[in-house]
């Protein structure tokens, strides 16, 4: 019940925005407790995190004490939700990147940021320019670059070999006319993480640009966008980051807005204090209105509206991220994704990805994945099963015993060798 939640959880909520500057905790975290805030994984073992992540108890809350202040109107402190947290949001979202809140915007979605960058960039079918992407990025960032390249752009999608690509094949096909390498920081296929700031460095050198798409990372692995050399990034919320659907985050480097990155649609999210001089009294200038033109990412790349409910479970969640600090969520997670890649194989199911891979996604391949699949959830197991491969990913609210499971599970089933 929404009104149930409130005085509960007032006192988590109005320390929220401090807590995101604050530093991690020292003390082990009590992961048996952290479990019992997802419990959906109590009612179903569930192996998809990086398909979308189960939500917390807590940002659920956080989400209700929005739609309270929508319902009851301010009072008893509840007008602190009327904006549902948007600045704490992306506060949390820069810290976690090791960026300003000025080189944020919000976006509706991950793609959404990716199409922004292309166009802020001037790269439209027919231009003078050339794209290079891979075939482990995102299949709807493929889906994009193939649509425009059909409409007469260049677009060159270098090969994987050996469940990676590697920096010196994307180096063959980079040239004086690249305007942006495109690529994802962590591969939603396999988990394989691109080495950003080879990449970046190779863009630079050509006089082009690295956009990233960050959502299987953010959340599970750190992330530093100044270190890397990262031009562009984007995310959603509702993998690692723990939230919902509908509102994410663009990364533009400050250099870059409005100057290279350009401005290419106009809303009220641009500016402020706007002024008529039309009415009576009115002070003069040109009519109808004049504008205060805001700065920073947000001023430049945000049109409208955003979904202040989603933006109030993103905000609660990025304080729980730093408050448990991604590298101790890495370190969390690494043996149980280490003994997943260890045993599936020896179950039959040969690996897809790369030996020593810091990230918490690993994807196998299978020979009968409907069969699998049926397996899986009668034995009440959710993982994604698609294009004869499992792909299997893991987050905090797991413990070994979920792995044994799991193994357990798939252990009736095997996948043929890669040489068959």
């Amino acid at each position: 019940m929404i009104l149930g939640t409130m005085a509960t959880d007032r006192r988590t909520f109005l320390a929220g925005a401090a807590a995101l500057a604050a530093p991690a905790q020292s003390a082990e975290p009590d992961w048996a407790k952290i479990r019992q805030e997802f419990p959906w994984n109590e009612r179903q073992l569930f192996m998809n995190p990086a398909g979308w992540h189960p939500m917390r108890r807590a940002a659920i809350a956080a989400m209700q004490r929005y739609l309270e202040y929508k319902l009851l109107g301010p009072g008893d402190g509840r007008e602190r939700a009327a904006s549902g947290m948007q600045e704490e949001a992306r506060q949390g979202f820069a810290r976690l990147i090791n960026a300003q809140p000025s080189e944020v915007a919000f976006v509706q979605s991950t793609l959404m940021g990716e199409n922004i960058t292309n166009m802020a960039l001037g790269i439209v079918p027919g231009g003078p320019w050339n794209v290079v992407t891979d075939e482990l990025h995102y299949e709807s960032a493929i889906y994009m670059y193939r649509s425009m390249q059909r409409q007469g752009l260049d677009v060159r999608v270098v090969k994987m070999r050996d469940w990676h690509v590697p920096v010196e094949d994307v180096a063959r096909v980079v040239d004086k006319k690249t305007r942006l390498v495109a690529c994802s920081l962590v591969s939603f296929l396999n988990g394989v993480r691109a080495d950003a700031k080879a990449l970046s460095d190779l863009a630079h050198a050509h006089g082009a640009f690295l956009y990233t798409d960050v959502i299987q990372a953010a959340g599970a692995v750190p992330i530093d966008v100044k270190a890397l050399g990262i031009d562009f990034c984007a995310c959603s919320g509702y993998k690692f980051l723990m939230g919902d659907r509908g509102l994410g985050f663009l990364y533009v480097r400050q250099d870059l807005q409005g100057r290279v990155a350009k401005r290419f649609q106009y809303g009220d999210r641009q500016f402020s204090n706007p002024r008529y001089h039309m009415f009576p009294h009115d002070p003069p200038g040109e009519r109808p209105c004049s504008f205060q033109q805001r700065d920073g990412a947000g001023a430049h790349y945000e049109v409208g509206n955003i979904a202040n409910v989603v933006a109030a479970g993103h905000a609660e969640n990025l304080r729980f991220i730093h408050e448990l600090g991604v590298d101790r969520i890495q370190a969390r997670v690494k043996p149980m994704v280490e003994k997943l890649r260890r045993e599936l194989p020896v179950l039959g199911y040969p690996g897809m990805t790369p030996a020593g891979t810091p990230t918490p996604i690993s994807s196998f391949v299978v020979e009968k994945p409907a069969e699998l699949a049926a397996k899986m959830k009668r034995a009440g197991i959710d993982v994604k099963v698609q294009w004869n491969q499992m792909r299997v990913s893991v987050s905090v609210y797991h413990a070994m015993a979920d792995i044994d499971r799991f193994l357990n599970a798939a252990s009736s089933f095997s996948a043929p060798s890669l040489g068959e």
